[in-house]
């Protein structure tokens, strides 16, 4: 029996609404579930195993014809979704009186529900969200459907506000599999046995690193090997450059574009820029930002000043006199504090010329 494991795809969200490559990020999102189901119909998978966030909120009935449409193309393929805190179940929505024509199950809200297919002999026990949180701890509640199956838990959750749970419990209640969503990132629990399949694509910019899928298979003896797949079309990336203080705003845009290239061009960026620059350098990366995909550059950098030459040449001024009163240790006891404040309040003295 082979399987595949998606869970948080999302559908409909638009990630960072406003930039400009946001509709194309909402059309990968699209085409990467796609690709998903071109999978399963090439490799003739058994189960597709869809554990909640499908989509980003409760879909249309247009939403779910558009599903079936595309599920019924999957002739080998079993289809078994459970919703999650974002595309929760409401009461008599097209969750709920939509009757899929492809080979799909919808679990019920708000309630454990298990399904067998006996051709494969494998049992689904699964929990589909009827409210957007559920504090207390279902799934370590949760029992194999069938003796005598293979037994899959189809869950989705993981945090205080969502289904909460311990993975050792969750690892005794004796299913064969748990197939996890709600947590982005991926993570294997317990070898070939309990996994987070994270979503298929980076979300915003928290959804740092690869993004994919899991691919597995049971053998005669249901014995289990899971395989994580990376898929996504592109990835949020945070880079952080430490600067020097003799560089120009030139050579540091060379330094930023050398490393976007390197790490890819189709990449979301995050700029973090440290370290100590002139104090009279003026950073200007805009030409930058319309080039690449940047999502935010941050400015942590520092000026580079000698605090002694600068009392000196304003000693009788209201910079002077600033430095004066910080550089003393009973002004504020707490000396990294102290350091702060003495920084920010140069910084900013000598950034409106007021001296």
């Amino acid at each position: 029996m082979k399987f595949i494991h998606i869970a948080d795809v999302h559908l409909g969200v638009k990630p960072d609404r406003g930039k400009l490559w946001s509709n194309d990020r909402a059309q990968e999102i699209v085409d990467s579930f796609d690709n998903i189901l071109a999978i399963c119909q090439e490799q003739e998978i058994d189960m597709l195993l869809i554990a909640g966030d499908l989509y980003h909120t409760p879909p249309t009935e247009k939403e779910l014809k558009d599903l079936d449409y595309k599920l019924r193309k999957l002739d080998k393929t079993k289809t078994i979704i459970i919703a999650g805190n974002h595309d929760y179940i409401e009461e008599n929505s097209p969750w709920e009186t939509y009757e899929f024509t492809s080979d799909t199950v919808v679990f019920p809200r708000d309630r454990a529900a298990k399904l067998y297919y006996e051709d494969i002999n494998v049992c689904v026990t699964g929990y589909s969200y009827g409210r957007q949180e559920y504090k207390e701890r279902i799934l370590e509640k949760l029992r194999p459907g069938k003796e005598g199956a293979y037994n899959i838990l189809l869950g989705h959750g993981g945090d205080k506000n969502h289904m909460p749970f311990s993975k050792e419990k969750l690892a005794r209640l004796g299913f064969d599999y748990v197939a996890l969503g709600h947590i982005h990132k991926p993570a294997h629990i317990l070898k070939n046995k309990m996994a987070f399949s994270g979503s298929l694509e980076p979300i915003d910019y928290t959804d740092t690193g690869k993004r994919g899928y899991i691919y597995g298979e049971v053998n005669e003896e249901n014995v289990t090997r899971i395989k994580w797949i990376p898929c996504n079309k592109r990835s949020y990336i945070n880079m952080a450059l430490e600067l020097e203080p003799d560089y120009t705003n030139s050579e540091i845009i060379s330094v930023v574009e050398d490393n976007i290239k390197e790490l890819g061009v189709e990449n979301i960026y995050r700029i973090m820029l440290k370290g100590k620059v002139d104090s009279n350098l003026e950073i200007n990366l805009s030409g930058l930002v319309r080039r690449y995909n940047i999502n935010e550059v941050i400015n942590k950098t520092e000026s580079d000043y000698d605090i002694n030459e600068l009392l000196e040449g304003n000693e009788n001024n209201l910079l002077g006199r600033f430095i004066k009163s910080l550089s003393n240790k009973s002004s504020i006891k707490d000396e990294e504090i102290r350091t702060k404040a003495l920084r920010y309040g140069v910084e900013a003295l000598l950034g409106t010329g007021d001296k």
